[in-house]
């Protein structure tokens, strides 16, 4: 497999550092990627998403929504196990996990539920004002000169 090297890129620019780890993430050839706990990304609106996190057997109150640094964390710590409980089978995994998602600019989280085994998390990409684009009224020249006399 081929590897690319982004170190000259790290020399070359300036202030595009969040870029080149982003690119350096998604270029790492780790196979021990988390599978668990399993979650879905769904668009719900145009600019509006949902996380959906399985987390069946935990509680809410084990359960850790959080966003630091660009990133939402979900994390979910299982409280003291009942020793009285003997399982035949054990197939509901409830081991300790923390996942994370990077958050794209001005994506901000709107709110978390838990339902039904489900954790859902929703997104809202909210663009500033000054970033949206605007219209500018084109006058004639005319106009403009005589603005530009009455003002002075």
């Amino acid at each position: 497999m081929r590897t690319l090297d982004f170190a000259p890129l790290y020399r070359a620019t300036v202030g595009f550092d969040r870029i080149a780890d982003m690119m350096d993430r998604v270029m790492e050839t780790d196979v021990s990627t988390p599978t668990y706990p399993p979650y879905n990304i769904e668009k719900t609106a145009d600019d509006a998403y949902r996380i959906s996190v399985a987390v069946a057997g935990f509680a809410e109150s084990e359960l850790s929504v959080e966003v630091k640094e660009g990133a939402l964390i979900v994390a979910a710590r299982k409280a003291e196990e009942d020793k009285e409980r003997t399982y035949l089978h054990r197939g509901i995994a409830t081991r300790a996990f923390e996942r994370r998602f990077q958050l794209a600019d001005h994506v901000r989280v709107s709110g978390a539920s838990h339902v039904d085994g489900m954790l859902n998390i929703d997104l809202v990409r909210e663009v500033p004002e000054a970033l949206k684009p605007r219209r500018i009224e084109i006058s004639n020249g005319k106009q403009a000169i005589e603005a530009e006399t009455v003002d002075v």
